[in-house]
């Protein structure tokens, strides 16, 4: 299955369907969240299937704010990652995941990507087109999964290359996005 993850649009599709008209073999669309109606909104324009979560801009303030999606490598868990606190820590959303579960956690709020793997569940967040927090000019995730292999590039709005980050932990991505602070 091929899934591209989007999140933190903010009312700002423009670059998502830009980057639809490239994307070929795609079967599901992941928004995580801020906002919600952007999720269907994109439903419409891209005439193909949204899976969404709200977020802390949508006025989600529950823990039940989640989905998990059942795929052929096993089960993904979506979450927008306020309630979670994921920018202290994965630690929560590592072990909510663990209590679903799931073998991966697909997750947004902090308009920083990361693809990691920690405790046995691979972390995603794909970023932020339209608001990016890591001097880019935006990024989204491509996930491939089979049913014995999960696999996950970032890509870059500007690049014409896919970026492909390990899923070794503790290369330090994961802390560099988290020390991100709101404030700005």
């Amino acid at each position: 299955m091929k899934i591209f993850v989007t999140s933190d649009t903010h009312g700002r599709l423009d670059k998502v369907e830009e980057i639809w008209k490239r994307l070929t073999g795609v079967d599901l669309v992941i928004h995580l969240g801020d906002y919600q109606k952007d999720a269907q909104r994109l439903e419409r324009l891209l005439e193909t299937e949204v899976v969404s979560v709200k977020g802390n801009m949508d006025g989600s303030y529950s823990s039940d704010d989640f989905k998990i999606l059942e795929t052929e490598f096993g089960n993904l868990l979506l979450v927008h990652g306020h309630m979670h606190n994921v920018k202290l820590s994965p630690l929560n959303l590592i072990y909510f995941a663990q209590e679903q579960g799931c073998k991966a956690a697909l997750f947004g709020h902090t308009h920083r990507p990361c693809y990691e793997e920690s405790h046995g569940i691979f972390l995603v967040n794909p970023g932020s087109l339209s608001q990016p927090r890591d001097g880019s000019e935006g990024s989204y995730g491509i996930i491939n999964t089979s049913p014995e292999c999960f696999d996950c590039s970032i890509v870059y709005y500007r690049s014409a290359k896919t970026q492909k980050q390990s899923a070794r932990p503790g290369e330090g991505r994961l802390r560099r996005m988290l020390n991100y602070s709101d404030r700005f």
